[in-house]
């Protein structure tokens, strides 16, 4: 049993409060003592293997000064083959697992990543913090019990998101819907329907998984819900009951059924982009704000929201943090051989913009490592909660930035101000063209038989991109741009129903993993354009 769970059955919350979620009551004095402390440990393993010789390049550092100022950036092609092929004994310390995610096209066709003993204990702790979070509503709040029910959401191993509900199950007794092991045999939408019908049976506590999901499977369940019959549920009495109450919750409300008039959830986990965009959403169908986490294959976990659901805060036992400056991120993407400089999270700045660099602490293998991802930090300090510590959210891929000269966008712009529109849509993507002028070119697939045009589509996302109040990518002065030079940077190509849909078939026929089911968002490759039939 784990230290987590013996807290949590023996009712020691005050203790596992402190175990899990401490952190959040750190001064940045003390949040970087912890970092260069095991970073410190961190470089001595990394000089005894293979793998840390190589990247060093000669190096011997024997300071935090020294590890940044001799140690160069990477990127996983300096990884290559020997995590591709999980050569074990280049690395710092033995793994237990390895995670997967999807790699890079024409350069290796997917990453492995090792995670050692000691640093999925520490990572458990971290999973522990969220969902303690994502439950309370007071600090020292520990709202968990064991055996609390949650609908599976999540890919199967060796992807990341089934190995953290392993571990929530090992240390937090949560039980999944459907259960871990059935979950893994069946595809991801077998997973998702039959969790939702054990969930009118059994009841729900709370949702783990992709914010997206949780939205369709509210739509869906919507939409049939006056089709279905009661009389099915006949033999299954505790989810006619629930049917029956919710009926009667949405008929006071004079309005259709929602999931959240069939279940009061204790807790919502989610990650990624998708997590800001939809919040509210989530919020009017399931009753319950989602807690978002940033985290990836790389990190595991990096940062999490706490119980007001605003910005994240890091965590600093898992990896150390670096931040490449926007100015300084724009030197290197015009000029390769540039060599960007890092700042440390004590030298961060609110409102600006960062490139997260990471080391893998506990014997992981990354170093000086650029996951791709932007970050802005908002606040250096959470005065409401009492957190000192600086307070950030995610932006979105490097490499997904689209520059258009006066104006800068990216995923999560484009994708705040198209739900902004109120047009219905199925999916979509864009990338960035140049024919006289740079402009953004979005392919999208309207929902709902809506029809409009593709000028109108244009028009209204680019006035919601403007009313956005986000300073970092809209030209403060813009108005007077436009009315000095015909400055028109949105195109639109209205796809044919159903080409996602095909899109996806096509790609599950190849074989592709869960996350490359649906092209990126950003920066289609040519292929994606070509499967949708956009050129």
């Amino acid at each position: 049993m784990s230290k987590v769970n013996e807290l949590l059955r023996e009712g020691r919350y005050e203790d596992l409060w402190q175990l899990c979620c401490g952190f959040i009551d750190l001064s940045i004095d003390q949040f970087m003592t912890i970092q260069k402390s095991l970073l410190l440990e961190q470089i001595e393993l990394l000089k005894k293997c293979a793998l840390g010789r190589r990247i060093f390049r000669g190096a011997m550092p024997n300071s935090v000064e020294e590890f940044r100022r001799q140690v160069p950036l990477t990127t996983y092609t300096d990884y290559c083959p020997d995590l591709l092929e999980k050569r074990e004994d280049v690395l710092p310390a033995k793994p237990i697992r390895w995670i997967q995610t999807s790699g890079k096209g024409g350069e290796y066709p997917f990453k492995w990543v090792p995670i050692t003993e000691r640093f999925w204990e520490e990572a458990g702790l971290n999973f522990t913090a969220i969902a303690i979070f994502g439950s309370c509503n007071r600090r020292g709040e520990v709202l968990l019990k064991p055996g609390m029910k949650l609908l599976y959401a999540a890919a199967q191993p060796p992807f990341l998101t089934n190995a953290v509900a392993h571990r929530l199950a090992e240390d937090v007794s949560f039980q999944f819907l459907p259960e871990l092991e059935e979950a893994q045999s069946l595809s991801f939408e077998e997973g998702v329907e039959k969790g939702f019908k054990l969930a009118l049976t059994e009841g729900m506590d709370g949702f783990y998984g992709l914010a997206g999901v949780l939205v369709a499977i509210a739509k869906k369940f919507n939409k049939n819900s006056e089709k279905t019959k009661k009389t099915q549920y006949i033999y299954h009495p505790r989810a006619l009951a629930r049917l029956i109450k919710g009926l009667i919750n949405s008929r006071r409300e004079k309005r259709s059924i929602l999931p959240k008039d069939l279940w009061k959830l204790k807790v919502i986990t989610t990650m990624g982009t998708d997590s800001i965009i939809y919040r509210d959403k989530i919020r009017e169908l399931w009753g319950r704000m989602p807690l978002n986490v940033y985290g990836n294959t790389e990190t595991t976990v990096v940062a999490t929201q706490t119980w007001d659901y605003k910005d994240m805060v890091f965590f600093p036992n898992l990896n150390f943090l670096e931040f490449i400056p926007q100015d300084e991120f724009y030197k290197n993407k015009v000029d390769p051989g540039y060599k960007p400089k890092t700042l440390l999270l004590d030298e961060v700045k609110p409102g600006n913009l960062y490139e997260l660099v990471i080391t893998n602490f506990h014997g992981g293998a990354l170093i000086r490592y650029r996951i791709g991802e932007l970050i802005r930090i908002t606040a250096l300090h959470n005065d409401v909660l009492g957190i000192k510590l600086p307070q950030m959210m995610l932006e979105g891929r490097a490499d997904d930035l689209i520059d258009l000269g006066f104006i800068r966008l990216n995923e999560r712009v484009i994708w705040q101000a198209l739900e902004k529109t109120g047009i219905p849509y199925k999916e979509w993507t864009a990338k960035k063209e140049i024919s006289d002028n740079p402009r953004l070119h979005l392919y999208i697939e309207l929902a709902n038989g809506y029809y409009t045009s593709a000028e109108e589509v244009a028009d209204k996302l680019y006035k919601a991109i403007k009313n956005l109040d986000d300073g970092l990518y809209v030209y403060k002065d813009l108005a007077s741009i436009e009315s000095l030079i015909d400055f028109k940077p949105i195109e639109v190509t209205i796809l044919p129903e159903g080409v996602f849909t095909a899109y996806k078939k096509a790609r599950q026929e190849e074989g592709a993993s869960l996350s490359d089911l649906k092209p990126p968002h950003v920066n289609p490759s040519r292929r994606d354009l070509i499967m949708l039939e956009a050129e």
